[in-house]
């Protein structure tokens, strides 16, 4: 349950984190927004945190922004780890 718990307030923080990014974009024009979004988190966000971020994507009401949403299709993906 602790770990339960845990991957909840982790995936709070980044939806959290997200938004807040989203925010800040959102006075800048569509497209710009866009990219923008994305290129902070490319460029900010460790694979583990992007990996979570699709996870959340995947969810109906995962409380991001529609900013967010629109741009995830920027948002690299990271390459599964090897077993």
């Amino acid at each position: 349950m602790d770990n339960e718990n845990h991957r909840q307030s982790t995936a709070d923080k980044l939806v959290y984190m997200a938004n807040q990014i989203a925010t800040f974009f959102h006075t800048q024009p569509k497209d710009e927004a866009v990219e923008g979004v994305a290129g902070h988190i490319n460029n900010f966000w460790e694979p583990r945190m992007r990996t979570q971020l699709f996870a959340i994507l995947e969810k109906d009401d995962n409380g991001l922004d529609p900013l967010v949403v629109e741009a995830a299709s920027h948002i690299r993906k990271p390459a599964l780890a090897s077993a």
